[in-house]
Formats: structure tokens, C-alpha cells, sequence
């Protein structure tokens, strides 16, 4: 972490045939991009796959008028045993464009960042226009639509895709979609922009929320809005039904890691998040220092502590995660984009309609970094190891991560011994907050003394 009144440079190389698309930077440390640490990041390639005139980033999200910290401690509680999380006061839309936040006011740019009422889209009646559409929420999923506009999704959490019609997108937190809209040719009316919270993630929705957020396409200020309200029926997005532009054919997998997900009352009173009945623990050691000096002992998985999974270098990996909650939940896996190669509407089921074999040998399989798993649904994400490094899996409900609700991938420890060389100024950084930086999760030159280390709390049995 960067300690206060710390400061960290990061570099990142971008080049011509590297990774692009629409993303997102955001801090997990103390909930931070609850509190609003968080921003659109967009990188282009030296060529678009599609065409169009011009672009948008939307930036959707949820907002608490109470800080994170306040929240959690009311939330981690045993008088919240059920694990009830903190609704938002209020969803936000706002836009950008070449860098700047457009204001209220029609094409205007600068500090007033557009999430009020009057947000607007510019539009020139012919045009074609990209909007990059990012969910930067820390709980809220939400429904996404253009009145008396038809949408074309084109990429999504950075792959590209073949042109794909939509009615209406749901995007899940931290899912990225880029959509081609074409403007309407009269200037005669001005269009409702929809983007309604999915309340069915709330145990309950508070009378003094507003779920539904109202943008608008502008074609002239003079112009009426035209607001259709509601849309009563529609078609949704299947992810996997998108084709990938650039094809990367499904490899055969060599290894199987299956996450069953659970939220339960632990031993302490508190309700806690659970992969296989166990919470995950932040290690005391950043296990990127564990794996970079452990030696030959970094490719125990033990040494990192529970919920820690090493990799080879190279293997193919199914993830299965089944979703046991009662309530849906957005996964996100870092340092990687996952093929989704099968998904499950009852993974406990013995029905092949309802929980089909994977089928081998698909040949382009849709690519992303996040997807939602609804109650009692599976899914299995394919992964190659092929970037040495830490990697965590979890759940972008904001609240959820800090319960446990993660894992993480130690990979390829030995190849990134050899590659990864941590800035000292990491190492600087962990000295001034008091925390070690070498050695196993709890900071020992072992595979298994955890000592120290926090773990817990524990299921009731």
C-alpha cells in the first residue's frame, strides 16, 4: 500500500499488440473507491476493429452519503448477522470525453462532472457514436437503455466483438460494454438515457432512493425530451453468444479448481463470505513479496495461507465457481481476461438441460474479466497461466470482498523469481507501515508456521 503522504509512480507499458479496451482504476485498500477513488481508463489500439465517428465513456455507479469506514463497522456486526448490506443513497451517471468530465451543460467539459439530471450526450443527427459504458459501483448492478435508439454491443471488458444488436444492457459491478449508436437524422426531439439500479440485490429498497437515473441524448437545446419510460419487455445480453474478433481457440484444460460460494453467521456472531467454507484473510506479507522469496518453497500454496491456489506456468485451469448464495454476484480475475466455456442454471442438478457437460473443442469462446453468476448457477471460466504473478479472484460487490469473499492464484512462482523485480520503493513503502515483506503469509521463513497470521472466523458446525 502507499503510506499517508506516500506517493507511487505506476508505469505501465502499453504497446502496439498489447491488451486495449475500456477499463477502470479503482482502490480495494479500506474501501476507498467506495468512498469515490475510482475513474474510467480507456486504451486504444493503433487501429479500431469498428467504426465510428466519435466516442463517449458513461461512467454508472452507486453512491453512499456515509463513509465506507462508518458502513463497514455497522455491517461486519453481530447485530447484522444475516450479512444485510448497506444500500446506496443515490445511482450516478456521468460523462467524459478526451480525458474531461462533460458538465450539465451541453458539450461543455471541465471540473463539474456531469452526474445530476441534466447530464447530457451531444449528439449530431448521421453520426455514429462509441459509448464506453463502465459500472464502477460497489454494489449496484445496473439496466442500461437509449430511448428511440437501437444499441450495437462491440466490446466487452476490453475484448472486441463482432457487431451484436441489444435492446438493453445489464451490467454487473465493474463490467465494461462499448456500444455503436447511430444518431437519429431529425433534431426534432431530444432522448431519455436509462440507467435503473437492479433493486433485486437489496434486501430493501429505502423510500428516499431514487433507483432509476435519467441522462439524455441533446440534438437541439431547444427540443422537448422524449422519455418512454420503462421498458416492459426486452432482450438481454448473452455473453456467450458474442463472438470475439481476434479468435483464440479453446485449449484443453489440465487442471480443475472448483469454488463453491456460501454466506454464513461464523463463530464470532459475524456473517462472513466463504469459498469451500472458508473466509479469505489479507496475508501479512503482500504474497507478491511471499512468492519472490521463498526460493524453491514459493510453489507450496500453504505458505500464502488459506484460499491460495499455485499455478504452473503455462497450465490450463477451470475455474468452476457455483454460486450456493441466495443472491447473484459479479466475479472479477485480476491479471487476466477468462474464456467462459460453459455455464450451469442448477450446478447441483443431474438434468444435462439444466447442468451440461463443457463441450471441448469450441473455437473462439467469448473472452472477459468479469461476469455474474446468479443464485444456484455455475459457471466455468478457462484460464492460461501465462503471466507469473499474484492474482485475485473475487466477488466486485464491494462489501463481499470485505467479508472474504475471494480467492487468490499464486503463478507461476519460480518463472516470476526469475522476471518480476518489485521497485524498491514497495518494499520502502511496507517498512514505513510497519508491515514485513519477506517470507511466508504470516512473515516466516516457512511452508508452515502461520503464526501470527490472522485466520478466521469459522464456521459454526
Amino acid at each position: 500500500g502507499i503510506p499517508p503522504g506516500g506517493k507511487f509512480d505506476y508505469q505501465i507499458a502499453v504497446n502496439a499488440s498489447g491488451q486495449h479496451g475500456t477499463f477502470w482504476v479503482h482502490a480495494h485498500a479500506s474501501g476507498q473507491y467506495v468512498d469515490g477513488l475510482r475513474a474510467p481508463f480507456v486504451i486504444h489500439p493503433p487501429k479500431e476493429a469498428h467504426s465510428y465517428d466519435d466516442e463517449f465513456t458513461v461512467v454508472l455507479g452507486d453512491w453512499y452519503h456515509e463513509e465506507h469506514a462508518v458502513l463497514l463497522e455497522q455491517f461486519i456486526n453481530v447485530d447484522n448477522p444475516d450479512g444485510v448490506e448497506p444500500i446506496p443513497d443515490s445511482g450516478l451517471v456521468y460523462f467524459a470525453k478526451n480525458g474531461a468530465y462533460l458538465g450539465p451543460k451541453v458539450g461543455k467539459s471541465g471540473s463539474a462532472v456531469g452526474f445530476n439530471e441534466n447530464a447530457t450526450l451531444p449528439f449530431v443527427p448521421g453520426k455514429t457514436y462509441r459509448l464506453r459504458i463502465v459500472n464502477t459501483s460497489a454494489f449496484a448492478a445496473f439496466f442500461f437503455w437509449i430511448d428511440g435508439h437501437k444499441m450495437r454491443i462491440i466490446e466487452v471488458d476490453g475484448t472486441d466483438v463482432k457487431e451484436s444488436p441489444i435492446d438493453l444492457l445489464e451490467l454487473t459491478v465493474a463490467q465494461r460494454y462499448s456500444v455503436l449508436v447511430t444518431a437519429r437524422k431529425d433534431t426534432s426531439a431530444n432522448w431519455a438515457i436509462h440507467a435503473n439500479m437492479d433493486t433485486d440485490m437489496f434486501d430493501e429498497v429505502p423510500a428516499t432512493l431514487n433507483p432509476n437515473a435519467t441522462a439524455s441524448i441533446t440534438y437541439s437545446a431547444s427540443a422537448p425530451l422524449k422519455d418512454l419510460g420503462f421498458v416492459n419487455e426486452y432482450h438481454d445480453v448473452d455473453d456467450l453468444a458474442l463472438v470475439p474478433i481476434v479468435p483464440v481457440p479453446m485449449p484443453r484444460a489440465t487442471r480443475k479448481i472448483e469454488l463453491e460460494v456460501s454466506f454464513e453467521t461464523m463463530d464470532d456472531g459475524t456473517n462472513r463470505g466463504l469459498f469451500n467454507g472458508v473466509t479469505f484473510n489479507l496475508p501479512l506479507v503482500p504474497s507478491v513479496f511471499s512468492e519472490l522469496t521463498l526460493g524453491p518453497n514459493a510453489t507450496v500454496a500453504n505458505a500464502y495461507g488459506p484460499l491460495s491456489f499455485v499455478l504452473n506456468h503455462l497450465e490450463v485451469v477451470d475455474i468452476v465457481i457455483k454460486n450456493g448464495d441466495s443472491g447473484k454476484h459479479p466475479f472479477h480475475l485480476h491479471g487476466h481476461e477468462f474464456q467462459i466455456v460453459g455455464r450451469s442454471s442448477n450446478y447441483k442438478s443431474h438434468n444435462p438441460k439444466e447442468n451440461p457437460r463443457i463441450v471441448e473443442g469450441q473455437k473462439n469462446p467469448i473472452r472477459r474479466d468479469t461476469i455474474q453468476i446468479p443464485s444456484g448457477h455455475s459457471a466455468t471460466l478457462r484460464v492460461v497461466a501465462d503471466n507469473p504473478g499474484v492474482w485475485l479472484l473475487h466477488c466486485h460487490i464491494e462489501w463481499h470482498l470485505q467479508v472474504g469473499l475471494a480467492v487468490q492464484f499464486v503463478e507461476a512462482p519460480l518463472v516470476a523469481q526469475k522476471r518480476n523485480q518489485p521497485p524498491k520503493i514497495m518494499s520502502e513503502h511496507c517498512k514505513s507501515l510497519g508491515k514485513p515483506f519477506s517470507g511466508n503469509a504470516a512473515g516466516h521463513a516457512s511452508t508452515t508456521d502461520l503464526s501470527g497470521l490472522k485466520l478466521g472466523p469459522y464456521r459454526i458446525v
